[in-house]
């Protein structure tokens, strides 16, 4: 199971994980690669792809509420976990993007700049990268201050202007630098 999340430096919304265990027969013929080097469009086509081509995946998250318990290293590690345990998961051995890896019994690699190295990995940061984005979208519509539309939570000058006129809403993460005090 290749392992990747998305969201880490992020001022609001999750951070999202994904697991995808590919077919080691046709995984070399969808391109993947890193996400954040791909198209929008070009990635929707291809999460679409992963998931009617993948002989499993899961998406899971922690809320903001659960990053700012536990600190969004040990967030992103949990939704990574979560990904592992689900629901007719049975992964032999897990790829991980990074330097670290989750806690869990099995066998792993954790690989630096994974999304290039390896297809599942690419595969996984796909998933993760096109949910978050899409729920980000999604909440613009009822926070539209903050350009979550475009930025998808991310420090901007934009987002930073949202937070010094509006406040943080329930889907910040309070134990970020939000260069406010108020709350929407």
């Amino acid at each position: 199971m290749g392992l990747d999340e998305v969201g880490r430096g992020c001022l609001c919304g999750p951070v999202v994980a994904a697991g995808v265990i590919l077919d080691p027969d046709t995984s070399e013929n969808l391109g993947l690669k890193d996400s954040k080097t791909i198209k929008k469009a070009d990635r929707e086509d291809l999460s679409a792809q992963i998931k009617s081509e993948a002989l499993y995946w899961t998406i899971k998250s922690c809320s903001p509420t659960e990053i700012d318990k536990m600190n969004i290293l040990q967030a992103s590690l949990k939704a990574m976990q979560k990904c592992t345990e689900s629901r007719g998961a049975t992964p032999d051995y897990l790829l991980i993007d990074g330097n670290k890896s989750p806690a869990t019994m099995l066998p792993l690699t954790c690989l630096v700049k994974g999304d290039n190295r390896s297809a599942s990995i690419a595969a996984a940061s796909i998933l993760a990268k096109v949910y978050r984005d899409d729920l980000m979208v999604k909440l613009h519509e009822k926070y539209p201050y903050y350009g979550w539309n475009s930025n998808v939570g991310y420090p901007t000058q934009e987002h930073f202007a949202g937070l010094e006129t509006y406040g943080y809403t329930m889907h910040h993460r309070k134990s970020f630098k939000l260069r406010t005090e108020k709350s929407f």
